[in-house]
Parts: C-alpha cells; structure tokens; sequence
C-alpha cells in the first residue's frame, strides 16, 4: 500500500492492508471498503522513416538520458490511439496518423501496461520537446543505451506483424 494511501476516500477511516481474494489490499477500518488500484496505461508509436526508427532520449524519470520509441500516459477519458499520436507531438513535433495496434504489453509487478502502435509520419517539424534531450532515427541494427527492455519485444512483435502484411 502506498504511504500516501493511509486514510478512507469514503469516510477519512484509517485504512489497513488485509487478504482481498488472495491480494493484500488497503481495506477501510471503519467502512470496510476496498481500495482497488488501477493500471496506467501508456501509449507509444513505432514511426518509421526509411529503415529507421524514431527514438527520444528522455529528459524525465524513469530511464533519464536513455532512449525510448515517444510516448507516455493516456489521459482518463482519452482515446488511447490519440494519446499515442499526442505524446508523439509532444515529444518530437511530429504528427503522425495511427496504422495498427502493434499489440498491449504488460509486465508481472509492473502498474504500467503499454499499447503500442505502428503510426505514418504526416507532418511537422522534428523537435525536442520540453520532455525530451534529444530524438533520431536509428537502425535496429544500432539502438543507443534503452530505458525500457520491454521495447525489444515490441519491435519483434512489430517485425512479426510487418512481415505478414
């Protein structure tokens, strides 16, 4: 349970870790609510030029001065395809039209689950963006230092569905 998540949002109780179904979960002392934790949910985009990549070395936490595929959190109530292309904007001052779902990846421990899509350039000026030290297009062949592992298998995934058509 998370150390800010000490009191009931129903009835300000102290709340206190319990067995929920097999889960230790925050359960008010006084009301007997549960306290359930949402995934995040994070968007990306494979943008190609040629037989490269788009990547942005990131200027925020998790994995600072690393490199990832552009992308970040969808906002409650967002279209994930338009948080995707958003977060692209943002990040690179690209626009780009949404191709295919590339596939929805998530990790055992993880709260972030990530869908990630194959997405066209259409337009824009390339730019770092107030999130972002630097951006380029690379090689598979020539990938700088990652922030997240899990790209890899979404790059597989992406050749895979590539290849079939």
């Amino acid at each position: 349970m998370p150390a800010d998540d000490r009191f009931c949002p129903s009835c300000a109780s102290p709340l206190e870790e319990k067995d929920v179904d097999g889960h230790l979960r925050p359960v008010c002392t006084e009301c007997g609510r549960t306290i359930f934790y949402d995934p995040k949910v994070s968007a990306i985009c494979i943008v190609e030029r040629g037989d490269k990549l788009l990547l942005v070395k990131r200027g925020n936490e998790p994995g600072y001065g690393l490199w990832s595929l552009p992308g970040g959190y969808v906002d409650r109530g967002e279209v994930v395809e338009a948080a995707a292309a958003r977060e692209v904007w943002e990040e690179t001052g690209l626009t780009v039209e949404i191709n295919r779902l590339v596939g929805l990846f998530s990790e055992s421990g993880n709260p972030v689950m990530v869908a990630a899509f194959a997405a066209k350039e259409t337009g824009g000026l390339l730019t770092t963006g107030p999130e972002t030290l630097d951006l380029g297009f690379f090689s598979l062949d020539d990938l700088p230092p990652l922030a997240f592992p899990r790209d890899e298998q979404i790059w597989a995934r992406w050749r895979d569905l590539r290849d079939v058509g």
